[in-house]
């Protein structure tokens, strides 16, 4: 009885909620909080979030609970609906923060639940694969591009209240350079060689070599972003470019061809070309080269028992084997640790290329893939510079 009672109340509140649609994300708004951090910034960053994300986590719920019944009965979709409603009803009912003291309390919860959304969409995806036939490949895009784009929402109104709460504690040069979670001197030619030395580990592990990176263009250059979603992106596309260079040149005495990455600031955008010579996409692949649960990893027919994909079955993206345990896998992404370091995946699921261009166009930049059949590919990454950026209308 106290539980129907419960969710009936529930439904009334997401009912509330669901009638009054998100607003467009104001980036400058976001980033006023922290120029400079005060102790009223906080305080009106912590009203912000109480108003703003629990509209998108409505959203989320109303999302998955629109899905056919047979997919919404799956365990791992399931389950993902009831956390989303747990944590919405927790916002939404929160009481109003006034004190530093309140507000200090309310960011170690905000914590704890970007922490336990922590794997949302690995765990979605592996749910999709089992259900997949009875959703359409469209269905299934559209559904999870919304999802994604209300996930990237949602941990920033979220990790930028964090961010600013701990900053107020703080006068490190770390925190003047960062307003919440945006660098403002961002460094392209850092975050490549970060994310090189991690794929290097995985793609010689896992291939047993690993291609070099040289970087030209503009080096020393730096704009303002946010770190983890710069550095989820290059790692997505780094790994595709050393795995299909590796596989390109295996029979070849040569030494690897480098990956090339030019680095080109200009005006209120940073571009990035990422350019390798794995031999390119065939024509009939291109298509779907952006599509989830499209890879190009090859599979082996002897160890493929189970449609997995081969040789990279055990290691699809992120480590979707390990949803149940208690490894942090790649799509913890966006955490105030930044990318995990276990070794993860070179190819899997297919989820990388779509994701990469979901966050490469949320601030208004854009991500596309050249193909040259038969020498390489060129990637060619254009990101807005967050100090210009005004309204994100996500």
């Amino acid at each position: 009885m106290l539980k129907s009672h419960v969710r009936a109340d529930l439904t009334q509140l997401l009912q509330r909620y669901a009638s009054s649609p998100p607003r467009p994300l104001d980036l400058a708004s976001l980033l006023s909080y922290g120029r400079p951090v005060t102790p009223t910034s906080v305080l009106s960053s912590v009203t912000y979030a109480l108003a703003e994300i629990p509209r998108r986590l409505a959203m989320r719920v109303r999302s998955l609970e629109s899905l056919p019944f047979i997919v919404g009965t799956n365990p791992y979709i399931a389950n993902t609906l009831n956390a989303y409603r747990d944590s919405f009803q927790l916002l939404a009912t929160y009481p109003a923060v006034t004190t530093l003291e309140q507000n200090k309390q309310f960011a170690e919860q905000l914590e704890d639940l970007v922490q336990r959304h922590a794997n949302d969409i690995p765990t979605m995806a592996k749910g999709f694969l089992e259900s997949a036939k009875y959703m359409s490949p469209f269905q299934i895009s559209n559904f999870l591009d919304g999802a994604i784009r209300n996930r990237i929402a949602v941990r920033l109104l979220a990790e930028q209240h964090i961010l600013i709460s701990h900053a107020l504690d703080s006068s490190s040069l770390e925190e003047v350079r960062n307003v919440g979670v945006v660098n403002m001197q961002c460094s392209p030619s850092q975050m490549i060689r970060m994310c090189e030395s991690y794929v290097a580990e995985l793609c010689s592990a896992t291939l047993g070599a690993s291609p070099s990176i040289v970087i030209d263009g503009h080096p020393d250059a730096t704009f303002a972003y946010v770190p983890v979603h710069l550095e989820y992106i290059l790692t997505e596309i780094l790994k595709n470019s050393f795995r299909a260079t590796v596989e390109h040149h295996k029979t070849s005495q040569r030494a690897l061809p480098p990956v090339r990455i030019t680095l080109s600031p200009h005006f209120n955008f940073f571009s990035i070309r990422i350019r390798d010579e794995g031999g390119g996409v065939s024509p009939s692949n291109m298509a779907r080269i952006f599509s989830y649960a499209f890879t190009t990893a090859k599979s082996d027919a002897e160890h493929d028992t189970d449609g997995g994909g081969g040789p990279y079955a055990a290691q699809q993206v992120g480590g979707l084997a390990n949803i149940s345990g208690g490894d942090t896998n790649l799509f913890s992404e966006i955490t105030s640790k930044g990318l995990q370091t276990g070794m993860g995946t070179i190819a899997g699921l297919g989820y990388g290329l779509p994701m990469s261009k979901l966050y490469a166009a949320y601030f208004g930049g854009d991500l596309r893939l050249m193909s040259l059949e038969g020498l390489g590919s060129d990637v060619f990454l254009k990101l807005r510079c967050l100090d210009e950026a005004g309204d994100s209308a996500i």
